[in-house]
């Protein structure tokens, strides 16, 4: 399995969430087996999500996707997000 961290700052997290969930329907066929939503306690603005899938892969794939980077930025997500992959062991 691999899991894929995405860190970013968003303008609004009401706006951004609303836009995440929007995107739901589209992570399952893009190779998303499981995923999981984290603000930073001192910045609400300050969103992690993690992404599991089968593999590296997918992962790579799913984070070029022009769809998903459309996504991204309409839902208000501010600069380039810090993410790191890691492979369960």
């Amino acid at each position: 399995m691999a899991r894929l961290f995405v860190r970013h700052t968003v303008t609004d997290y009401s706006t951004w969430r609303k836009g995440y969930d929007a995107f739901d329907s589209k992570r399952a066929p893009m190779g998303v087996t499981g995923h999981a939503v984290y603000q930073a306690v001192d910045n609400p603005n300050d969103v992690t999500a993690t992404h599991d899938f089968s593999t590296a892969q997918q992962a790579q794939a799913f984070m070029a996707s022009e769809d998903l980077k459309a996504a991204m930025r309409a839902s208000g997500v501010v600069g380039a997000p810090t993410v790191w992959l890691t492979n369960a062991t």
